[in-house]
């Protein structure tokens, strides 16, 4: 049998980090079976339901890579489908109309409260004789009430739970609606799920819905249900813990890598391996190994990770994504270096791609201003011989390349019998406006011959300046 697992978000808000983490964990448990991913949109809520929100958990999966073989199905257009099979229910006594009405049903409840009891439907209405009548009726499935439901958990293990424990699920709402838990049944049976994957809070849906599957003599998948995501503080990972959207994460600088890297160890382990390829998270995936322990976030750690990959992947592809960055920061990059070569020359430093866009703004952009602290500490009096002589020596380069700029900052130093420093740093400030930089001559050299002089020029006016007030 093929594997085929589903990712079944609803489209309420962005796709959090709890269920991208899920969706991984699905997509590389049929990856790694050689199986099929599919991904479903549980679009039911119409209220709270908004294309907006399923436009955003569409964006949030393909900027991860998390690629789908079928999907995205939306159960909101397979309302048919269900109808049929609750008629079919209906006929074969596996479902039945209950006509009991809202204050009845909490009346109901409120007493089984005061009295300890567990609250569900007490079967008022489950054997009732069919019958002809204009008063409003939801459908609920006739739950056996003898026996147990018994699962094999790939996280959890064996789990149990008492029939008679179990309500009456309402599986159409009075106006026909199914229900969340009903569509998803069939959803499972007709896509041919074998394994579900998803959230610990699911666990008491898991046996109403195997329920259900055997009372339409369809297949029960395996199933795995996945701890929650705590914050940093050990409370459940919320808003208030910072960015919890996905392509918040994409906005905040993060490469997908990291973050999918990040979220396969958020409670699954290989040894001590912190770093894994795509190709090893499919070869070495495995549900069993998913620890049923809740999992802390740790940004740190997806600092680390996300430097790691910044520097580690090719140039040409970090520049794709740092180009996104640098149109959100309205950094022209047409007129400069190529985004690779800076990726190259900025990636040892930089956290966020965020980060990196900011800091290579004078690759592209002229400053109005030196860095305050910078310009006092290197800007001086005795500054300006340096900047004028490598600024005669720059001009008169008869080839731009890295080893020709480092060799006239050499030859400056030893005409001035100063040292490196005293050439190099003044230079760094004139170029870039500030203190920080790669090396100064892979510096000098990006940001082009015809900028370096014009800064360069600008310098040697700003200490005059000083000089002379």
């Amino acid at each position: 049998m093929t594997t085929k697992t589903r990712f079944a978000p609803s489209p309420t808000g962005f796709l959090h980090v709890g269920g991208a983490r899920t969706a991984l964990y699905s997509w590389l448990y049929a990856r790694a079976n050689q199986g099929e991913f599919v991904l479903r949109v549980e679009d039911t809520d119409i209220e709270r339901s908004t294309p907006e929100a399923c436009a955003a958990i569409l964006e949030g999966m393909e900027w991860l890579g998390l690629t789908w073989d079928e999907g995205p199905y939306y159960q909101t257009k397979r309302f048919d489908r269900y109808n049929e099979i609750i008629a079919q229910m209906l006929e074969e006594g596996t479902a039945y109309k209950c006509y009991c009405s809202r204050e009845r049903i909490e009346a109901m409840r409120e007493e089984q409260a005061a009295n300890g009891e567990s609250q569900k439907y007490d079967g008022r209405c489950r054997d009732l004789e069919p019958r002809d009548t204009d008063e409003p009726f939801v459908i609920r499935f006739k739950n056996p009430t003898e026996g147990s439901v018994v699962f094999d958990d790939h996280v959890r293990g064996r789990i149990e739970f008492a029939n008679d424990t179990l309500d009456d699920l309402i599986i159409a709402r009075t106006e026909g609606t199914p229900t969340y838990n009903f569509c998803v049944v069939v959803d499972d049976w007709d896509m041919g799920i074998t394994c579900v994957v998803r959230g610990e809070d699911h666990i008491n849906n898991t046996p109403r819905q195997i329920n259900i599957l055997k009372a339409l003599g369809a297949p029960v998948p395996e199933y795995a249900h996945v701890s929650m995501i705590l914050g940093d503080d050990g409370a459940k990972l919320s808003k208030r813990h910072g960015a919890v959207g996905v392509m918040q994460y994409r906005d905040d600088g993060y490469l997908p890598e990291a973050l999918l890297n990040y979220l396969v160890r958020l409670g699954w382990s290989h040894g001590d391996q912190e770093v894994f390829s795509m190709e090893e998270m499919i070869s070495l995936f495995k549900l069993d190994d998913i620890n049923k322990a809740a999992s802390a976030f740790n940004t740190e750690k997806l600092n680390w990770l996300n430097q790691h990959y910044i520097k580690e992947l090719a140039p040409e592809y970090v520049a794709k994504h740092l180009q996104w960055h640098m149109d959100d920061q309205k950094i022209d990059t047409a007129n400069g270096p190529a985004l690779a070569e800076v990726v190259t020359a900025l990636a040892e430093r930089a956290k966020t791609l965020k980060d990196l866009a900011a800091s290579s703004r004078y690759f592209y952009e002229d400053f109005e201003a030196f860095d305050e602290n910078a310009a006092k500490k290197h800007l001086r009096g005795v500054a300006m011989e340096p900047l004028k002589l490598i600024q005669q020596k720059i001009s008169a380069l008869p080839e731009w390349t890295v080893e020709a700029i480092h060799q006239a900052i050499e030859d400056t130093a030893a005409e001035l019998e100063v040292g490196m420093g005293k050439v190099g740093m003044p230079l760094r400030v004139a170029v870039t406006g500030a203190g920080m930089s790669p090396a100064v001559d892979l510096t000098i050299f990006l940001v082009g011959k015809a900028r370096c002089e014009q800064r360069i020029s600008k310098a040697i006016d700003f200490v005059a300046d000083r000089i002379n007030s």
